[in-house]
Formats: structure tokens, sequence, C-alpha cells
């Protein structure tokens, strides 16, 4: 006997790996910026250039995607007068 998910368990887990893919790619991105930055001072800059950038890009995606779901929430509620 297979066991099937229900379509909402995918969609959750499909949500779940977007997140996660946007969080990567934002780290990822402002890791890349902050070691640039870094690297025209020194080595040891680069370095922590490329972690406190991958910290703001990570904090970037977690804010946007906080901002995201209030809005789907507020464009989810019924007006007071439906």
């Amino acid at each position: 006997m297979e066991a099937k998910l229900p379509t909402d368990d995918i969609s959750a887990l499909r949500d779940n790996l977007t997140t996660i893919a946007r969080r990567a790619r934002y780290a990822a991105i402002g890791a890349a910026v902050g070691a640039a930055i870094g690297a025209v001072f020194s080595r040891n800059a680069a370095s922590t250039g490329g972690a406190i950038g991958g910290l703001a890009g990570a904090l970037v995606a977690d804010t946007q995607d906080t901002a995201s779901s209030v809005i789907d929430d507020v464009r989810t509620r019924k007006s007071p007068d439906e």
C-alpha cells in the first residue's frame, strides 16, 4: 500500500525550500560584496567583510520574508464591510 502526501504538505515543503534558497542566495551575495569591499583594505578585512556581508544578506532575506508574509496576511483578510 502506497502512502501519498496531501497537496498542502507538498506546497508547504516547496515554500520552505524556496525560503531556504532565497536566504542562501542573499547571504552569498552579501558575503561576496562584503569580501570585495574588505579586499580593498587587506586579507583580514576581506574575511571579516565576507562574514559580516553574509549575515547582512541573511538578515535582508529574513526581513523580506517577514514583510511578504505580513502583506499576504493583509491581502487575505476581508474588509469589515463584507
